[in-house]
C-alpha cells in the first residue's frame, strides 16, 4: 500500500519487494550483456591470432613496409592480454550472476530475489566494467598490429595504413569514453 505523509511517499513491503526484483533483474540483464560483447570480442581476438603470420608481405607493394617479426609477437602478445582481460570480466559477471541467481533463492522460481551486499555488486560489476575496458584496449593496440601487417608499417608512410589506425583509434576512444562515462554514473548513482 502507498500513501502519502507529510509529503513523503510511504512505500509498502510489498511495493519495495518488487522495486527489488525489478533492479535485481536489471543487473542480471546488464551482466548478461556484459558477458555476450565479451565473447565477441574473444572471437576478434581469435581471428587477430590467425592473421600473424610471419614472413607475410604486406600489400603496400614496397619491401621496406613488410612488417617485421617484432611486430608480429607484439600482435600475439597484445591478443593473449586482451583475451585475458575479456575472460576476467567474464568470469567475474558470471560469478555475480550466479549469487544474484543462487546464492539466497529457496525456490526455482524466485530466480531474481537473491539477496547480495549491494557494495559486492557494484565492485564487481566495475571490475567487469574495468576488465573489459582494458580488453577492449589490448585489443585496440592488437588490431593496429594486424593493421601494419597486412596494409604496410605506419612508420613506412603507408596512407591506408594510417588512415585505418586513425579511424580505428578514434571510434574505439571514443566508444570506450561513453562506456566508461556510464559505468561510473551508473556506479556513483
Amino acid at each position: 500500500m502507498t500513501g502519502v505523509e507529510n509529503g513523503v511517499r510511504m512505500t509498502s513491503p510489498e511495493t519495495s519487494s518488487t522495486s527489488s526484483l525489478a533492479t535485481t533483474s536489471v543487473h542480471v540483464s546488464a551482466l548478461d550483456g556484459l558477458v555476450n560483447v565479451n565473447s565477441l570480442f574473444t572471437i576478434a581476438v581469435f581471428v587477430g591470432l590467425s592473421l600473424a603470420t610471419p614472413g607475410q608481405h604486406s600489400l603496400e607493394q614496397r619491401s621496406s613496409c613488410d612488417a617485421s617479426a617484432d611486430v608480429a609477437k607484439k600482435l600475439l602478445v597484445f591478443e593473449v592480454v586482451s583475451f585475458s582481460f575479456f575472460l576476467f570480466s567474464s568470469l567475474v559477471a558470471q560469478g555475480l550472476k550466479l549469487a544474484l541467481n543462487l546464492l539466497n533463492s529457496k525456490d526455482v522460481n524466485e530466480i531474481f530475489r537473491a539477496h547480495i551486499n549491494i557494495k559486492v555488486l557494484r565492485w564487481g560489476m566495475m571490475a567487469s566494467a574495468v576488465g573489459s575496458v582494458m580488453g577492449c584496449l589490448f585489443l585496440m593496440l592488437s588490431m593496429v598490429n594486424v593493421i601494419q601487417i597486412r596494409l604496410g608499417l605506419l612508420s613506412c608512410g603507408s596512407k591506408s595504413a594510417a588512415q585505418a589506425v586513425a579511424t580505428l583509434v578514434t571510434l574505439v576512444s571514443s566508444a570506450l569514453l561513453i562506456y566508461i562515462s556510464t559505468a561510473i554514473y551508473a556506479f556513483w548513482h
